[in-house]
């Protein structure tokens, strides 16, 4: 999710094309070309620019709704809908029939592995979505960044924050049995939810600073970030 404002001009983007299985969008202003991913111009008058990144989440509409009980569903185009034009409901099941070709593509990982991605700086690292669901939460350093990654109740939502408060440097385990799920850190004992936010305890009130976490392919996420690392289950 990227701000629609370039030097003080809004643009109004539209589909232009598929690379990598990435949308690369049009803006109706200069007609230039941007990738989704990264959210940079790669083609036109502003070849070069970058769209500034919105903090956003990726979560199930149940899980949504659950902490958005009065949030509001945006609603299809019923002519697009009437020509057939949105994506079909087995489209994640046809992409992955379909062959990946790129011009660097790294057998580390299976190349559709899952992976949530996620950039501190000039240092970004994959972490395996079946790594998460087996060790959440998950404590890492990310350039120098204390890092927390956190699955939802419906084991299929990822958060990440950063885990430092107050200058204060946190480890959080998940409570036992919890549910919904609560994280406890073992420096003073404050109960969190998926929110980050610190529900009860010394830290009563605090809330983690939300990193911006994407939900991807390997194979995508290693082409737009070539030195990345890759997350091994158990290292810490």
């Amino acid at each position: 999710m990227w701000e629609t404002t370039v030097n003080g001009r809004v643009l109004h983007f539209h589909l232009a094309g598929i690379n990598n299985q990435n949308f690369i969008m049009r803006d109706d202003e200069t007609g230039s070309w941007w990738q989704q991913i990264t959210g940079e111009a790669i083609q036109g008058p502003l070849k070069g620019q970058q769209l500034v990144s919105v903090i956003h989440d990726e979560l199930t509409f149940g899980l949504w709704k659950k902490e958005n009980p009065q949030g509001r569903v945006l609603k299809p185009d019923e002519a697009i809908e009437r020509a057939g034009k949105y994506a079909p409901a087995d489209w994640e099941a046809r992409m992955l029939k379909v062959p990946v070709a790129t011009a660097t593509l790294d057998n580390t990982l299976e190349p559709r592995t899952l992976v949530v991605g996620i950039k501190v700086g000039d240092a970004s690292r994959a972490y395996p979505f079946d790594a998460i669901v087996k060790q959440s939460p998950v404590l890492d350093d990310l350039g120098a960044q204390p890092i927390v990654i956190v699955l939802g109740d419906d084991k299929k939502s990822v958060r990440a924050f950063q885990r430092t408060v107050d200058g204060r440097k946190l480890e959080f385990f998940a409570k036992p049995n919890s549910v919904p799920l609560r994280l406890t850190d073992a420096e003073t004992g404050s109960e969190w939810d998926f929110t980050g936010k610190a529900i009860a305890g010394p830290m009563n009130g605090k809330q983690l600073q939300k990193l911006y976490a994407l939900n991807d392919y390997w194979f995508d996420w290693k082409t737009y970030n070539p030195n990345t690392t890759i997350y091994q289950l158990g290292n810490r």
